[in-house]
């Protein structure tokens, strides 16, 4: 199992479904969502889970996680989960390799994305999911739909997932 990045021993807060426009692309989704994490909707999803919630207070800065932006979602058909996430945020821009899990135990790799060496982070998402999605997979524990990635299924889908991404990242007034 990978150690890359913060480990976290829970999964990261699921998409909101309602929000999340997915986009087939072969073997595997890409879901766009616009997010805001706050707080009181990080306590709300972990709270079924005591030791998740434990983490997540001990983990979380004072005052709490805030954040707000574009979320890229990797997810398999095969199985449904969610393998790689692109958080687009201001502020901590990251992604995430969320390996499957084993019983009840989550690995969640947070990787925290340099904008200063790699430029705009949508741009590189997009170039990762491009160039580098299967190797990413299996990183996250993803073999078996690696090897069902279809390069071309992904391109037809990344350009309909760039117009989703840079609409989404407009101000709403200006949509």
């Amino acid at each position: 199992m990978s150690s890359i990045g913060k480990t976290y021993n829970m999964p990261p807060q699921p998409a909101e479904e309602s929000a999340t426009t997915y986009l087939d692309a072969g073997a595997i989704s890409i879901g766009v969502e616009y997010r805001v994490v706050d707080p009181e909707s990080l306590r709300e999803t972990y709270k079924h889970d005591a030791a998740q919630l434990a983490e997540l207070e001990e983990r979380s800065p004072e005052g709490g996680f805030f954040a707000e932006g574009l979320s890229l979602h990797v997810v398999a058909k095969a199985d449904g989960h969610e393998y790689l996430r692109f958080d687009l945020f201001d502020d901590p821009p990251h992604y995430h390799y969320n390996h499957p899990p084993v019983g009840d135990q989550y690995t969640n790799n947070v990787v925290d994305y340099d904008p200063v060496a790699n430029g705009p982070m949508l741009d590189w998402a997009l170039a990762r999911l491009r160039h580098r999605l299967p190797d990413m997979l299996r990183e996250a524990g993803g073999d078996a739909i690696a090897d069902h990635i279809d390069p071309a299924a992904v391109e037809t889908a990344l350009s309909e997932v760039q117009s989703l991404a840079e609409a989404a990242r407009r101000p709403a007034d200006a949509r």
